[in-house]
C-alpha cells in the first residue's frame, strides 16, 4: 500500500514535502519505532477516541500514552477508546490499526499535545496506514500539519 489514498492526497494538497520509509512488519507503535529506527519519541502515533460529538484523533509520541483522566477534564466530558471494528470503519483506506496522526485528512477533529517530544524534533515519523511504511517530514512541515489541530496536554511519557 504505501501511503493512505486519502492522506497521500491531503499532504499533496498541501504541498508538503515527505518521504515514505519502509520497515519490516510491525504490530504497534514502539515495535515500529525500533523496526524502522526511528526514537519513540519522533514517532507521531494517532488514538482514536469518542466522545459524545463524535470521533477525536489523539496526536502524542509513540513513547507516550494519554491520560484519560486528564484528557476527560479537558474535554468536560467522557471519552473512550474506540474498537478495531471503528477503526477499520473510520481509516477505511488504511489497514487496522496503522492510524495516520492527521485526523484533518480523514474529517477527524484532532487534539495534538505539543508538550510532548513532539514539538521538538527535527524530523517526525507517522504511519502511512499501513504497518511497513512511515511517512517522514520535518519537524516544521509536522508543526504546519498539525496548525488546524487543537492543542492539549493529556500524555505522559511511558
Amino acid at each position: 500500500m504505501a501511503i493512505a489514498a486519502k492522506l497521500e492526497k491531503y499532504l499533496k494538497n498541501l504541498g508538503v514535502k515527505y518521504k515514505v520509509v519502509t520497515h519490516p512488519h510491525s504490530s504497534y507503535s514502539m515495535d515500529t519505532a525500533e523496526k524502522a529506527h526511528v526514537p519513540g519519541d519522533a514517532l507521531a502515533k494517532g488514538v482514536l477516541v469518542v466522545d459524545e460529538a463524535g470521533y477525536l484523533l489523539m496526536v502524542l509520541p509513540a513513547d507516550y500514552e494519554i491520560e484519560l483522566d486528564t484528557l476527560q477534564k479537558m474535554l468536560k466530558q467522557e471519552v473512550t477508546m474506540v474498537n478495531e471494528a471503528t477503526l477499520a470503519d473510520v481509516f477505511d483506506d488504511c489497514e487496522t490499526g496503522a492510524v495516520p496522526p492527521v485526523g484533518m485528512a480523514y474529517g477527524i477533529k484532532t487534539i495534538w499535545d505539543p508538550g510532548s517530544s513532539l514539538g521538538s524534533q527535527d524530523e517526525v515519523y507517522f504511519e502511512a496506514g499501513d504497518h511497513q511504511s512511515l511517512v517522514r517530514v520535518s519537524g516544521e512541515q509536522f508543526h504546519e500539519l498539525m496548525a488546524p489541530a487543537e492543542r492539549g496536554e493529556f500524555s505522559h511519557h511511558i
